[in-house]
């Protein structure tokens, strides 16, 4: 999956986005509601070398038209005809709805290329940005799963869970 929105690119990670993802992974959000801190650019390669494409996930870098690194996008737990997907946004990048409008565009062509027919979006009651992120790329409210997470400050949190499905109204 290679897609251009406007200045935005999405697409494989590569070898070289090594320093990028260790200084992203360094960020106190990205660690707390991601749990995808690095403790060393050694754990940053791992976390790299993890995201290429598996039966059960596709996983994308999102640079600007420079190549420079704003976030991620992942779809992963694929499985009969659905998946999840997660996201982060380096902090340079938050506020330009670099979020919603990747997620948009990752559920609609998984929906063409993969023929998937549900994706879920799960978030912690108290990450917010995620709420608004769900909410602009089309995803419905569905309910709230008591203490179904351990977040990256050890504690089991309440999660928000959105859904999105092909004929939902498009955004």
């Amino acid at each position: 999956m290679r897609l251009v929105l406007d200045e935005l690119v999405v697409r494989p990670w590569l070898p070289t986005d090594l320093d990028a993802v260790w200084a992203a992974l360094q960020d106190p959000a990205i660690r707390l509601w991601n749990g995808s801190g690095a403790r060393s650019r050694q754990e940053a390669a791992v976390w790299l070398a993890r995201r290429s494409e598996g039966e059960d996930h596709v996983s994308r870098a999102v640079v600007d038209a420079g190549g420079v690194l704003l976030g991620s996008v992942s779809l992963h737990s694929i499985h009969d005809g659905g998946a999840e997907i997660g996201y982060w946004v380096v902090p340079a990048a938050r506020g330009r709805r670099v979020a919603p409008r990747v997620v948009d565009a990752t559920v609609r062509w998984a929906f063409a290329e993969l023929g998937l027919e549900r994706v879920e979006l799960a978030h912690a009651v108290e990450n917010t940005a995620s709420g608004r992120v769900a909410e602009r790329a089309g995803f419905v409210l569905e309910g709230r799963l008591r203490q179904a997470y351990r977040y990256g400050d050890g504690l089991r949190h309440d999660e928000l869970l959105w859904s999105r499905l092909p004929g939902d109204p498009l955004t």
